[in-house]
């Protein structure tokens, strides 16, 4: 499920290193003691702290840098102590250590305390100033904020204590002779303490935001944030009430404070584990579970404080018991972009989706012994690693010492597309697993081109639409919604991003997942408070979505339904004189059109547009004006300008992507330009019957979605169905109104086709199935006996018409060469087209094949049969 890569291996990256040095200490060619190393910290630099047993019975606490690849020995102590808690300031001059004392054995008679915190100047190795010696457990954590106070030394650490408080030191430095930093005033430290909280029984540090979370409990349980500033200053920004069972913690639970080797909880003591997830884009999830009870369900909630909203899922683990699997009473919560993994090895593996969360189909859900993640190790001895700022998420497995950047696989996720389900299961079990994986991808994983292509690959394999969704429809909506979905959290809830929503009547199937309860909890009550409502950055958006997030829960059809404009799009159709309202669709469509033309590749296979389409340019201009309208209305932060912008991309996007599902399909089958030709007496080929199948397919989508196509698509599928259909089965798409006929299309087919009794039967039945006005139109292109017929009545026509408004003509000049008085009809026709020539528009100035001698043919012809002297 997941894709791993190695960034850090403790054997690797440090043991080598230190064999080495204990080595050169010890003067002997190969070091082969103990060494006994533990990772203490990871500080926001990705600096890692660790400590080894010396090779002359000291401890020795060391750190990696993941930049220049570079270990350095920070101090060593001068027999070997257990060092429970770690930190190190961020210009490396001072290093905070806790330690676990023995309070047992031969000083079992000396009053000693259970923990001493000390802080170590270390540029050079100096004092030693001795913090606290309590009987509890004490955290220690360096602030490492960005500041522009140069000019002062000074840094700043945390105290976080077992028994529910924290404390802030505010440390002065100073330079001595030049190099030397050192304490200034290292007895009056105690006095600048500053206490940040007073009770607290979970905690969770975020370095790299350079927060802190922690959960207070009075009449109910609440947890707040405390946001540290470059100032140093600190306030609490949040407050959020949570719906926590009672007694979550039998201790004090630290999250993210380093990791001490000398107290670990077991996964029995923890009757809720929680943590705190961020992004940078306004988003928070707050997660936590309850341990499984009787080996039977396990209970966990994500709290969306974006969405203002919380979800409650509780799995039926069903009755497979197992020694191994008993040993798993927590899942693990694993942040990758917008998902949550929530992962119990060997039972299920939920994706959760943090920004679709309304459909369970949505979220990607694997059960079965199959699931695994991918690591070779248990998953009670990983610890995740957060930073709001990266998409990926990485792992520790505090075992092995190694830390892996994970990233969802889009190997396994096509795996679960291609899946063909089990001979005995219904396909509708599988299709929410590939709604959920076919989103993944798209959305999460789209930027690339090579994962698009293997995506149409598949959507061609699989043209038919599944029983409970439409793929194509999918395929369209999730990749349109990509392009915007990073802009702005508040675009969830408004853009379209699932054809299911439009549905009257959701499937079972995707609303309800086998072995899972969901329930939902609308509003959170979360309270901002401080400088976060004043704030730029996280918190402003965090802010801004959350309460958007309420407004738009309390409004109608907050999310955009291109199916809606239907009615319009039939108004605009039925206009026939130009308005100013048809003017401004126009400029709409142009500025879509122009935006599409700096997309196009190099390879244009396809000949899109190539050709005006009237309907299909005023459909782009009025979905641009549709989708302008619902943004302007549900999201005015954006501004004008920047919706303009992003709507005019969105249906740009959307016609290119057709382009680009057409030439993926065009490449597929390996098709050539003699597929254009419909003069070819070849019958249409498997490889254009399939491409013509997957166009219908688009077109079946586009038209159910209401959505407009490039220019030129109705012309190149009315090509193919000529080629791969039989005439009459042609004619029945022509009546059912699956084609579209254009005068592109109407003019080859007149003119590229020969005039075989087969092709001439084709030909009149097409045109009797036209307009007046277009038939026309046509009937000038075609070059037949019968089209000529009905070109010259059109012409006589149009003189007659024009001569019955000209009064007083007189008819003069009958001795004139070729006047047959016997034929008076044909004479009195001749003489009106040699006196008026000049004043009506003659048709036949391009057609080579007729001249005036056949027009007079022609009409003698259609005297004697009004005459009666023939038969027609």
């Amino acid at each position: 499920m997941l894709k791993f890569k190695q960034k850090f291996d403790l054997h690797r990256d440090v043991e080598i290193d230190i064999l080495r040095k204990e080595a050169s200490v010890c003067r002997v060619k190969e070091y082969s003691g103990a060494l006994d190393i533990r990772i203490l910290n990871i500080e926001r630099d990705a600096t890692i702290l660790y400590s080894w047993k010396g090779a002359t019975g000291t401890t020795r606490i060391g750190k990696y840098d993941s930049n220049t690849k570079q270990n350095k020995l920070l101090y060593t102590f001068d027999k070997q102590v257990s060092v429970s808690s770690c930190s190190l300031n961020k210009e490396e001059t001072l290093l905070a250590v806790s330690l676990e004392q023995n309070t047992r054995g031969e000083e079992r008679l000396k009053p000693i305390s259970k923990c001493l915190t000390l802080l170590i100047e270390i540029h050079p190795i100096n004092n030693t100033k001795v913090l606290k010696a309590v009987d509890c457990r004490v955290k220690v954590q360096f602030l490492n904020s960005e500041t522009d106070r140069r000019s002062v030394l000074e840094s700043h650490l945390l105290l976080l204590t077992e028994d529910g408080y924290v404390d802030l030191y505010h440390v002065l430095l100073t330079k001595q002779e030049g190099y030397r930093v050192v304490m200034a005033n290292p007895d009056r430290l105690t006095k600048t303490v500053e206490r940040i909280v007073e009770d607290f029984n979970w905690v969770q540090w975020d370095g790299h935001t350079q927060r802190l979370y922690y959960l207070a409990h009075n009449v109910t349980f609440l947890m707040r944030c405390v946001q540290f500033y470059p100032s140093h200053n600190c306030e609490t920004v949040l407050e959020l009430p949570l719906d926590l069972p009672a007694n979550p913690f039998h201790t004090v639970k630290f999250v993210n404070l380093g990791f001490d080797h000398y107290h670990m909880e077991t996964p029995e003591q923890e009757p809720v584990r929680m943590e705190v997830f961020t992004n940078k884009i306004g988003s928070m999830c707050v997660c936590y579970s309850q341990p499984i009870k009787d080996r039977q369900e396990v209970i966990y909630t994500v709290v969306l404080v974006h969405k203002d909203c919380s979800r409650a899922f509780r799995v039926s683990l069903g009755s497979d018991q197992s020694q191994q699997k008993a040993t798993q009473f927590h899942p693990l919560f694993i942040p990758i972009g917008y998902f949550i993994l929530v992962y119990l090895q060997g039972y299920f593996l939920h994706c959760i989706n943090t920004r679709q969360q309304e459909m369970l189909c949505h979220s990607l859900f694997l059960s079965g012994p199959d699931v695994d993640l991918g690591l070779q190790c248990q998953s009670a001895n990983i610890t995740v690693l957060h930073a709001e700022e990266e998409s990926n998420g990485s792992l520790l497995d505090l075992a092995t010492g190694r830390i892996h950047s994970a990233e969802l696989s889009p190997a396994y996720l096509l795996q679960i597309l291609r899946a063909d389900p089990p001979s005995r299961c219904p396909s509708s079990k599988s299709e929410p697993q590939r709604l959920a994986a076919l989103h993944c991808l798209l959305v999460y994983m789209g930027n690339n081109p090579n994962l698009e292509l293997k995506i149409i690959e598949w959507l061609c394999d699989n043209v038919n639409p599944f029983e409970s969704f439409d793929q194509i429809q999918e395929f369209i909506l999730a990749s349109l919604y990509r392009i915007s979905y990073e802009k702005s959290l508040s675009l969830d809830k408004v853009l379209p991003y699932s054809s299911v929503c439009d549905k009257k009547e959701i499937p079972v199937c995707l609303s309800e997942i086998p072995g899972v309860s969901c329930t939902n909890d609308l509003h959170t009550e979360s309270v901002f408070k401080g400088k976060a409502r004043s704030l730029q950055g996280f918190w402003l958006e965090l802010q801004w979505n959350t309460e958007r997030s309420k407004c738009l829960d309390a409004g109608p059809n907050p999310r955009y339904r291109s199916s809606h404009i239907q009615g319009d799009w039939d108004k605009l159709k039925s206009e026939r004189r130009p308005s100013s309202h048809m003017t401004h669709i126009e400029e709409n469509t142009k500025k879509v059109l122009s935006t599409v033309d700096t997309w196009c590749l190099d390879k244009k296979l396809v000949p899109l547009f190539q050709e005006e389409d009237k309907q299909q340019r005023a459909l782009i201009g009025l979905t641009v004006d549709k989708l302008r309208e619902h943004l302007n209305r549900h999201v005015p932060r954006l501004g004008k300008k920047k919706i303009d912008s992003l709507v005019v991309n969105y249906v740009a996007k959307l016609l290119e992507l057709i382009r680009h599902m057409l030439e993926s399909v065009w490449l597929k089958c390996k098709l050539g330009p003699c597929v254009l030709c419909l003069s070819s007496t070849q019958q249409g080929s498997p490889a254009e019957w399939s491409v013509f199948h997957f166009m219908l397919r688009i077109l079946e989508a586009t038209r159910g979605l209401c959505l407009p196509l490039p220019p030129g698509y109705h012309t190149l599928l009315s090509v193919f169905a000529v080629r791969v259909l039989p005439h009459h089965t042609f004619l029945q798409y022509i009546d059912h109104g699956v084609l579209q006929l254009t005068e592109t299309f109407l003019s080859r087919l007149m003119t590229d086709l020969d005039n075989s009794d087969a092709n001439e039967r084709l030909k009149f039945s097409v045109l009797k199935r036209l307009p007046e006005p277009m038939e026309q139109r046509i009937y000038h292109m075609w070059d037949h006996p019968v089209s000529s017929a009905s070109i010259s009545r059109d012409y006589v026509r149009t003189l007659l018409e024009k001569h019955n408004k000209n009064k007083g003509f007189a008819f003069t000049d009958r001795d004139k060469p070729g006047f047959r008085p016997e034929f008076l009809p044909l004479t009195y026709l001749a003489k009106i087209l040699s006196d008026i020539e000049e004043q009506a528009l003659n048709p036949f100035e391009e057609q080579e094949n007729v001249d005036a001698r056949f027009v007079e043919e022609t009409a003698l012809k259609q005297t004697l049969i009004l005459l009666g002297y023939e038969e027609k």
